[in-house]
């Protein structure tokens, strides 16, 4: 074994929580103000602050890029929910992965699971391939990985559980346990599940990264990522690419995303309880080949669901295939009611696309079907409406997909 090849040694982790989950959601990164005692924070738009004399801020602020009150309130409550020492802020989900790749020195070599977002996929093939950093992607990862790791070249093995849009689950432990004992970093993609469902930490991984845009903040109107983290080497050096790069939040954001992570784990549970409702009235329909979600039985990994989810949890997201092809999965789309055809996920709102030609489109198609990804495939997002509104949602669509089948009925908008 090469220096490069040490093993990782665990860093010291954040302490063990006090409070509750919802306590935390609600208090952490919330502090009242000392002036006016406020209890939600102010929104600070400053983007430089005074200093008493060359080099001396009057607090802990210089400039906002670098560092503001709101990014830095964000960041100590996603710490205290992930369960991390530290946590970092970006302008976008994309812009984590982007940075943390960044991070590598050109040739080195990363593993990910096949069936990932289209947006990293991107971002892998297209974007660090040109800075001279190779991805190799499984379809089975935990079976596949000490065989693709490549002595002195692989740092970082990368997961999406659960994977969008096919929600298959990955044994982070497992995975962590190899690529640890090779000195090889862990990031788990954790934005389908959120905090509340899942601390991957907690498993092993490294790095746990979330485009807030969807479950953490929830209100479909705001744009961030963030990572987390107990590494303080990793600290500096993800600091340093923040501030270096620039790819920060706005304080707005910030302060909307802290808002809107004080409703998580209502909305999480709510969320879940539509999504099985869903998933279950999907599995016994004639006109639907297969329904992917973890919080089903049938569900292939639902054994790792129940030991690193919340309660067994499956989240809010599903996916299925519909009898039709492309054709039927289309109109269903256009059919739905309360379901708005729509990419993004994780919202109030209940959202309905097709990955194969919307969020996934960029992948080609040979690589999308081996993952799963198939014309096919109709990816649900179940917000926090009543479930029998949604269960019924689906049903009178799947209705008009098999009637206009059959006779010839023209596609409807919105249910129309």
């Amino acid at each position: 074994m090469t220096k490069f090849e040490e093993p990782i040694e665990t860093p010291p982790r954040a302490p063990s929580p006090v409070h509750k989950f919802g306590t935390r959601a609600v208090h952490a990164g919330s502090p009242h103000d000392p002036v006016t005692g406020a209890v939600i924070e102010a929104i600070s738009l400053s983007t430089t602050f005074a200093q008493t004399a060359v080099g001396r801020p009057v607090g802990e602020y210089e400039y906002s890029r670098s560092s503001n009150p709101n990014r830095d309130n964000f960041e100590r409550a996603i710490a205290a929910l992930e369960h991390a020492r530290y946590a970092l802020a970006f302008s976008s989900g994309s812009a984590t992965t982007a940075t943390i790749l960044q991070s590598l020195a050109a040739g080195s070599h990363v593993v990910s699971v096949s069936d990932v977002y289209g947006g990293t996929h991107r971002y892998f093939t297209k974007v660090a391939a040109a800075h001279g950093v190779q991805v190799t992607f499984s379809p089975s990862i935990e079976l596949d990985v000490a065989e693709l790791i490549r002595p002195d070249e692989t740092k970082l093995i990368w997961i999406e559980s659960p994977s969008n849009p096919t929600l298959s689950l990955v044994d982070i432990r497992a995975v962590a346990t190899i690529a640890h004992r090779h000195g090889i970093m862990v990031v788990v993609d954790n934005t389908f599940l959120s905090p509340y469902i899942q601390n991957p930490l907690d498993h092993g991984a490294d790095i746990v990264i979330h485009s807030v845009t969807k479950y953490i903040n929830g209100h479909s109107d705001v744009l961030m990522g963030v990572a987390a983290f107990n590494s303080e080497e990793l600290k500096e050096r993800l600091t340093f690419l923040q501030n270096a790069i620039g790819a920060v939040p706005s304080p707005f954001d910030c302060w909307l995303a802290n808002r809107g992570l004080k409703t998580l784990h209502l909305r999480a549970r709510e969320a879940t309880v539509n999504a099985m409702a869903v998933a279950t009235a999907l599995e016994t329909s004639p006109n639907v080949i297969a329904v992917n979600y973890p919080g089903l039985k049938s569900h292939p990994h639902r054994n790792i669901a129940l030991e690193q989810h919340r309660d067994g949890m499956g989240g809010g997201m599903l996916s299925f295939r519909i009898r039709g092809g492309i054709e039927a999965a289309a109109r269903f789309c256009q059919l739905t009611q309360i379901f708005t055809l729509a990419e993004s996920l994780g919202g109030v709102e209940s959202l309905v696309e097709l990955p194969g030609s919307m969020t996934h489109a960029g992948i080609p198609r040979e690589e999308r079907e081996a993952a799963g990804v198939f014309d096919d495939l109709v990816r649900l997002s179940c917000g926090i409406e009543d479930a029998d509104d949604l269960r019924a949602d689906v049903l009178q669509a799947l209705d008009k997909v098999t009637a206009g089948a059959k006779g010839g009925v023209t596609d409807g908008v919105n249910g129309n």
